[in-house]
């Protein structure tokens, strides 16, 4: 596995940001002539770093020279704490706001505006980052957004690719200028298409382990006993949401357990001390959670869910969290992907259904597609095209 090497450069603006590397090479080491590629993603949450690391080992791996950056460094102060600290407290406090502000930047006006200032304040440095880079991927709507307006005024040469990883499309997420749209899904590609964007189901990045098998955890060890449905409850890497009701829901099951995934939401984490719940804060074993977990709820669409499609672990949304929360969770339904019960009464049956039937998942991509092969397939047939410019 690659190694991850610090590259602490000047941020910018003159920022006093806690002290996270600017940047991030992956090295394996790289091959000569394999190509460099630079991936944007953005410490919100931990799905956009999450696919940007992933998407980065798998590259490294095969010789590929590759940088990570995070896209919240390309912003001033200000605008990274709107667009990272704001976040969370605003979907948990504010959800009518959060929600009003995600379906206002579908359209032109003040938001939309803000929006593009922001990106227009970032472009320097994403064009310093991408240099003479052959391949640009982006994981977050705003370096998206970034990079379709470098192309535009004719300051981005490397082929620029957005994998998305939510399951429902937007228009920050699509920009027409991008030459290649990535998803996860056949559904999302699909919804996308309004947008006037082709994309192209890409599968999942997400760590080899979930679809390793793993062996199940020892229920004792999570204080859970005997072989009552154990109910894995994520709520992202910030522990956002109702989970309180959701954990109420779930356990209206006369035999559920539940089994809180509660991030880095510590006082999410001490608030439970009964015998059917299991709180727990942030772990590195989710796939061997997963793999003795029964079926997961969760409230967002993102990395957890992608994982638990990996892992062949059967979903369901409950309680979604505003804006993408909610129009991942429509996507996720119209599809069939994952139901959405919309009362306790609902959910408690789509649980027991899925403890009896345990369906397979069917795929929601290729056979085969993977993100990193298809970045590589440009890398070589830019080689190639640079080779008979060059008359070989």
């Amino acid at each position: 596995m690659p190694a991850l090497l610090a590259d602490r450069r000047a941020r910018p603006h003159g920022r006093r940001r806690a002290a996270r590397p600017a940047a991030m090479q992956l090295v394996a080491p790289p091959v000569p002539g394999a190509g460099r590629v630079v991936i944007l993603g953005a410490t919100v949450g931990q799905g956009h770093e999450g696919a940007a690391r992933e998407l980065g080992r798998r590259l490294a791996g095969s010789g590929v020279e590759v940088t990570i950056h995070d896209y919240i460094d390309a912003v001033p102060t200000a605008a990274g704490w709107i667009l990272k600290d704001l976040y969370a407290p605003t979907v948990q406090h504010a959800p009518r706001v959060f929600d009003g502000i995600f379906r206002g930047l579908e359209r032109p006006g003040a938001l939309r505006r803000v929006t593009e200032g922001i990106c227009a304040i970032a472009e320097p440095a994403v064009e310093r980052w991408v240099g003479d880079a052959d391949v640009v991927v982006s994981t977050y709507p705003l370096a998206s957004r970034t990079l379709g307006r470098l192309r535009r005024r004719g300051r981005l040469a490397a082929t620029s690719m957005t994998y998305l990883t939510d399951p429902a499309a937007h228009s920050l997420w699509c920009d027409p200028d991008v030459d290649h749209h990535l998803t996860v899904t056949r559904a999302t590609a699909a919804d996308a298409s309004r947008y006037g964007v082709e994309a192209v189901a890409a599968g999942p990045l997400c760590s080899p382990a979930f679809s390793a098998a793993p062996s199940p955890i020892d229920r004792a060890s999570l204080g859970l006993h005997g072989p009552d449905p154990i109910v894995l409850l994520s709520a992202g890497s910030l522990g956002m949401g109702d989970v309180p009701r959701t954990v109420e829901a779930i356990l209206r099951h006369p035999r559920a357990r539940a089994l809180v995934l509660c991030g880095r939401n510590d006082a999410l984490w001490r608030r439970w001390d009964e015998p059917r719940i299991a709180a727990l804060g942030w772990r590195d074993d989710v796939p061997a959670l997963m793999a003795t977990a029964d079926v997961l709820v969760h409230n967002a669409g993102g990395l957890s869910f992608t994982e638990a499609l990996v892992a062949g672990l059967p979903a369901l949304t409950y309680l979604p969290i505003p804006g993408h929360g909610r129009a991942n969770a429509a996507i996720l339904e119209q599809s069939g992907i994952a139901a959405w019960p919309r009362t306790p009464d609902d959910l408690v049956a789509a649980i027991e259904q899925h403890r009896r039937d345990r369906a397979p998942i069917l795929p929601q991509w290729a056979a085969g597609a993977d993100a990193a092969a298809i970045v590589r397939d440009e890398l070589t047939a830019r080689s190639a095209a640079g080779l008979r410019a060059s008359g070989f």
